[in-house]
């Protein structure tokens, strides 16, 4: 028996249905998707009765294939734009200029902010998209140039500025949070000394939450590389000019029916998304 008392069989008892779901509805899939990654399964047709393994061929055709190398910089340039710079920096400035304000403004935009957050997917972006549209959008209408369609001229603009607006609470909750740790004596000392907002920021603020920014920037990098909202708004349009990679996966598999291929792209992807995460944790080991 354990120091807890429950032993180990009760101790399974308890985390069996946990391991239970996990196994179902995360490594099932997974394992799933790596095996038709190496077939040629599609949807129809005699392969999707009789997939063939063609081992890593899917892989180098999607390597070599220029719609993934555009959907590849397209995610880099999206989660770059709207989670490492927008989110964050943004996120950061609310939680830094909201600590000092009055608690019934500071929840009232923190309210506000939080409501782009939590509203469902399809929601936001019928929203956007009623901003964002030729003639009738309500963005051309107060700029005076209803002709201009945001979303044909300027996708990946468009789908920067719409993720920076819809994912900045969870960066201004988790630095609401870690500004709250940073003791007040070292902010008070630094302006009395005369430091500037910046000064305080880099030389005394920044030192004791940087493990907070570096766990905000890996959540909401790999969020925003796997997120299938920009479908909504341009569905990887005009000519594959904001096709980020889970669009491209999603047309590969469901509008051009090979599961096999877009299965290939999809372990990429899942590549790319182990590869930050170790660059993380690197940098996170470094800082203990």
């Amino acid at each position: 028996m354990d120091s807890s008392g429950l032993g180990v069989r009760r101790a399974l008892g308890f985390v069996t249905p946990a391991l239970v779901l996990i196994g179902v509805f995360l490594v099932f899939p997974a394992l799933w998707t790596l095996y038709i990654g190496v077939t040629n399964y599609q949807l129809t047709g005699p392969a999707a009765a009789n997939p063939q393994v063609v081992g890593l061929d899917n892989v180098v055709e999607a390597v070599r294939d220029p719609l993934f190398t555009n959907s590849l910089w397209l995610t880099a340039l999206f989660v770059l734009g709207s989670a490492v710079i927008g989110q964050n920096v943004l996120g950061f400035g609310l939680a830094w200029l909201l600590r000092t304000v009055r608690p019934g403004l500071r929840r009232t935009v923190e309210g506000l902010v939080l409501l782009s957050w939590i509203l469902p997917s399809t929601v936001v972006a019928y929203l956007w998209f009623a901003v964002l549209s030729r003639d009738t959008g309500t963005l051309g209408l107060l700029l005076g140039s209803p002709q201009t369609a945001w979303l044909v001229q300027y996708p990946m603009t468009s789908l920067i500025i719409f993720n920076i607006w819809r994912g900045t609470a969870f960066s201004m909750l988790l630095y609401t949070s870690a500004l709250a740790a940073v003791p007040p004596s070292q902010l008070e000392t630094a302006r009395l000394m005369g430091a500037s907002g910046w000064q305080t920021v880099r030389d005394v603020v920044f030192p004791h939450i940087r493990g907070h920014v570096l766990t905000n920037t890996l959540l909401i990098s790999l969020w925003t590389a796997n997120d299938f909202t920009p479908f909504l708004l341009t569905a990887g349009g005009p000519n594959h000019q904001s096709e980020v990679l889970p669009v491209l996966i999603y047309r590969q598999a469901l509008e051009g029916g090979r599961l096999g291929y877009a299965s290939a792209m999809s372990m990429l992807l899942l590549v790319g998304n182990l590869v930050v995460a170790l660059v993380y944790l690197r940098l996170l080991r470094r800082r203990a």
